[in-house]
């Protein structure tokens, strides 16, 4: 099975963060305008400091009663995310994301964030990943045994 590295070779190591002090409405309308579903939170230096999800807006400030426009991001990060580096492997990923209850993971690399990878990233790969192997198997198959 394949590693951090080969999602992120695929889909690009772009991510998508902003400063602790950003009000909520702001990232939530990041998160609209580029069509995603989770949000790094970083110092200026660029250094991780807690991730802001849906999952984060629906429980920690709409059931609460608070209002994204007056709360800033950093008072509802979830602080020290789950991370993983680009050698750790699909099958762990899939572990800590199924056991944690988490669908996105911040990529660090030697204490540089260096990506972000969904669930959904995670799924597209291993059905490539199968359909690649369904290939082979069909061209072994077919190719060698006429």
């Amino acid at each position: 099975m394949g590693k951090v590295r080969n999602i992120l070779q695929s889909k690009g190591s772009v991510v998508f963060s902003v400063a602790p002090s950003v009000t909520v409405y702001k990232a939530i309308e990041l998160m609209s305008l580029k069509n995603i579903g989770g949000l790094l939170i970083t110092d200026a230096q660029g250094h991780l400091m807690g991730i802001f999800t849906e999952r984060d807006y629906a429980r920690k400030l709409i059931l609460k009663g608070k209002s994204s426009k007056d709360t800033l991001i950093g008072e509802i990060m979830t602080e020290n995310p789950v991370t993983v580096s680009p050698d750790t492997s699909i099958e762990d990923c899939m572990k800590t994301m199924t056991n944690r209850f988490i669908r996105h993971l911040p990529v660090v690399d030697d204490g540089e964030l260096v990506g972000m990878i969904s669930i959904g990233d995670v799924v597209r790969f291993i059905m490539e990943e199968q359909r690649g192997i369904i290939e082979d198997l069909e061209f072994y198959i077919t190719g060698h045994h006429q």
